[in-house]
């Protein structure tokens, strides 16, 4: 489906949750316009909340945004396209979210450092270090990415399924091997009741989609592997700690689908499977990203309250383990025919007080990329799943994704090298250290194609 500006805007609950605060002033000019492509929401109001930011904007400004909404998929190959040919909308957004440090790396970007500057002193660490990615042709680094939210991995339980087991929340361990070992004695309880179709981990061991990526990279830093990539863009293979995580973060994992505690069709799982097995109480817990688990389900209310959050257990050692976030936000590509309004509109999304109502009309499924925002309004605390959820992506320790550093990892994510080790591992019974060396030799070939010179 695809949705133009012409669409009618369809009244929600969620405008009920818009804030008060004062509306920013915009400069009112000669009228333009500028095309721009938005991807669809996880939930219909998340079109909404666009919809109303337009047209906020254009009351404001007197400027006109002639604007498409199309699914995820459809809007990735629609902007390689458009990238590719030339024929290029004035603003997108970064989907996946790695293509802004590959696009960045090929001059296809307009720099936008006067854009970030305008909200820098708001913005977190790791929202900076996201938008700022190198340019193989300038051969420097400069923002190319305009970010308005963030997302994380949290952790997504069933409390009921817990009780049942004869556990209390509260009993979960805080280290991370005990803590996910515990889902594994939760489910050796519940298939001694009789439910023989339960796994008490929702662990996404597959080579398509975001998840697989996101969840290996959670458990490398976990076991101490984020060196992985410096920010100086350089590859760290031969760092002895980071070879023992990725060991670690191959070998976890695959030992608990082999020993039957993730269902078997995990190693298929596309990004939404990990979600519909855990609806249907299939898998006690799952990590996952953002609060889409819970939104989804946010008008079943019984269900809903059954759900409990929880952020990032400790590592092994008693250490807190960073979040690893990623930044969506808008871009400008070279040939934009209408470069003034396209920026002049990301500088009012990027407002605290624009954000906050763009995120909270989305139901707070996405964070903002600031922590001013949630400080400031107590509605981010008010439900326990947000609260969680903005404890550990937002309030937490962060970090972004390795791609930022170098744009050789999103080729390492589109080609799921790692997924493909899991495989190595799971369906030809390579060793995880053997699956490891294997993964370090691809890794290695795709960095030597991504040199990191400074002028």
């Amino acid at each position: 489906m695809q949705l133009t500006r012409r669409s009618v805007l369809r009244s929600s609950a969620a405008l009920a949750t818009v804030s008060a605060l004062a509306r920013p002033f915009v400069a009112k000019a000669d009228a333009k316009t500028a095309t721009v492509w938005w991807i669809q929401g996880f939930a219909q109001e998340e079109d909404i909340a666009f919809k109303k930011l337009v047209a906020d904007y254009e009351k404001a400004s007197g400027n006109t945004i002639d604007y498409t909404i199309s699914p995820y998929a459809p809007m990735r190959e629609k902007t390689i396209s458009a990238v590719t040919s030339g024929l290029v909308p004035d603003l997108f957004q970064n989907s996946p979210v790695e293509m802004s440090a590959i696009w960045a790396w090929n001059d296809k970007l307009v720099d936008v450092s006067d854009i970030v500057e305008t909200q820098k002193a708001e913005y977190t660490d790791s929202a900076l270090l996201s938008a700022n990615s190198y340019n193989s042709v300038t051969k420097r680094r400069s923002y190319y990415l305009v970010p308005y939210q963030t997302a994380s991995l949290p952790n997504h339980i069933w409390r009921p399924l817990v009780e049942k087991a004869g556990y209390k929340m509260e009993e979960i361990p805080k280290t991370w091997d005990a803590y996910y070992d515990f889902f594994k004695d939760v489910q050796k309880k519940l298939r001694a009741q009789g439910m023989r179709n339960v796994y008490g981990l929702g662990f996404q061991l597959t080579t398509q989609g975001n998840d697989p990526n996101n969840f290996f990279n959670y458990f490398l830093l976990a076991y101490g592997g984020g060196n992985m990539v410096s920010q100086d863009g350089k590859l760290h293979l031969d760092d002895p700690q980071v070879k023992e995580a990725v060991i670690k973060a191959l070998e976890y994992p695959t030992t608990a689908y082999k020993d039957g505690f993730v269902p078997s069709s995990a190693i298929n799982w596309n990004d939404a499977d990990d979600n519909n097995a855990f609806h249907a109480k299939q898998i006690v817990m799952d990590l996952d990203g953002t609060i889409s688990t819970e939104v989804a389900i946010i008008k079943e209310k019984q269900d809903y309250d059954d759900i409990v959050v929880q952020g990032l257990p400790l590592d092994n050692a008693g250490k807190p383990v960073p979040a690893q976030v990623t930044h969506f936000g808008g871009m400008i590509p070279k040939g934009a025919a209408n470069i003034t309004v396209a920026k002049d509109f990301l500088k009012y999304l990027i407002q605290p007080s624009v954000t906050n109502d763009y995120l909270k009309i989305g139901l707070g499924r996405s964070l903002p990329a600031v922590q001013s925002v949630v400080k400031g309004d107590p509605w981010w605390q008010a439900d326990p799943h947000r609260k969680a959820y903005v404890e550990q992506g937002l309030l937490g320790p962060t970090v972004p994704d390795f791609f930022v550093f170098n744009p050789a990892w999103a080729e390492v994510r589109n080609q799921h090298v790692f997924g493909a080790a899991w495989a190595d591992i799971i369906k030809d019974g390579m060793t995880p250290q053997a699956a490891a060396e294997k993964a370090f030799k691809w890794v290695d070939a795709i960095f030597q194609r991504y040199p990191i010179e400074t002028t």
